[in-house]
């Protein structure tokens, strides 16, 4: 079977997210921090695809500027949004992003005078294809973004980069039809979670695996010999006390005050909702050498894009796991 635009567009695509978070998962998992440069670097390869795919698909300036608005609203978790006092203070940056937001704006308005007449029901189940389609699954990444946003911002998802690293793969694929699916349930699924959030979800589910990891680790390790220690060893592990402070981790092993004055090492099952200061963590660990601790309890501080990286390879070859999983429950 010969290549066609929409295939080798979509492999480059696949390509660019591989590279893109690849590189980032690497980061984040060295340093726990992936800079703003990153993610304004690997969005002009996306942006540029993107345009290709629309002048590919004979796109007009309504489809074009919506696409620009909803590059306009993830750019506001790099650059932050222009302020009224901004503006009237005359600073060219702000003048120029708002008037950016402005144009957009008209996309949208204009999209919504000339294609409104057509159902987004019609679109999503097919039966209309023109350019109404096109702009409606265009205007579907605005809401992708918008979801992405507000579980940053109400801490369902934590890290930044996290959600910076989603609204970059709703750029880069905005809906299905600009990925060469394996699979074909996705394509024939009427109900289907758009990309970003397909790859967040394939993400969540190798979490699954974590505690087996751990398990399994802990007992070639030796770690387990109590009841203690098996309630732990699913979800933590155990290291040397000394390399506690240069290492990603919460350190569950503490020394606890027990009511008679005395003490105690004590470990808990789960990891503080605050990150300890270092002084903080200075004291923890010269009271544990008090007691001569040369090995506590740990848990891993997982960064959510290392466990995104290698979810591109389902998200490519299977599509959306909610078209997998509905038929498998009778849906």
């Amino acid at each position: 079977m010969g290549l066609t635009t929409e295939s080798i567009l979509g492999w480059t695509r696949v390509s660019v997210l591989i590279l893109t978070m690849g590189w980032a998962a690497w980061m984040d998992h060295k340093d726990r921090r992936v800079g703003n440069e990153h993610w304004m670097v690997w969005v002009k390869p996306a942006l540029f695809l993107w345009a290709l795919d629309l002048i590919a698909q004979e796109a007009d300036w309504t489809i074009f500027f919506t696409a620009s608005a909803v590059v306009a609203y993830a750019s506001t978790s790099l650059i932050g949004r222009p302020t009224i006092k901004d503006i009237l203070s005359g600073n060219r940056i702000d003048v120029l992003v708002s008037l950016w937001y402005v144009i957009s704006l008209a996309g949208i308005i204009g999209g919504s005078l000339k294609y409104g007449d057509v159902s987004p029901l019609d679109v999503l189940v097919g039966n209309d294809t023109s350019s109404a389609a096109l702009w409606w699954g265009t205007l579907s990444g605005l809401f992708t973004i918008l979801i992405i946003d507000l579980a940053w911002r109400f801490r369902l998802i934590h890290g930044g980069a996290d959600a910076k690293a989603l609204m970059l793969v709703a750029i880069l694929m905005p809906n299905w039809d600009t990925m060469p699916l394996i699979s074909d349930k996705t394509a024939d699924s009427l109900v289907a979670l758009p990309p970003a959030l397909a790859l967040l979800m394939w993400g969540g589910l190798t979490f699954i695996l974590i505690p087996i990891i751990l398990f399994v680790k802990n007992i070639l390790n030796s770690n387990i010999s109590s009841f203690t220690d098996l309630r732990l060893s699913w979800h933590a592990s155990k290291m040397k006390l000394s390399q506690v402070k240069n290492s990603h981790v919460w350190m569950l092993t503490s020394v606890m005050q027990l009511p008679d004055g005395s003490s105690k090492v004590y470990h808990k099952t789960r990891a503080p909702r605050r990150t300890p200061s270092e002084e903080e963590l200075d004291d923890s660990i010269s009271e544990l050498e008090k007691f001569n601790v040369e090995e506590v309890w740990i848990s891993y501080k997982l960064p959510l894009l290392v466990f995104l990286f290698p979810a591109i390879i389902p998200l490519a070859l299977l599509g959306d796991p909610i078209s997998h999983i509905m038929p498998l429950i009778g849906l």
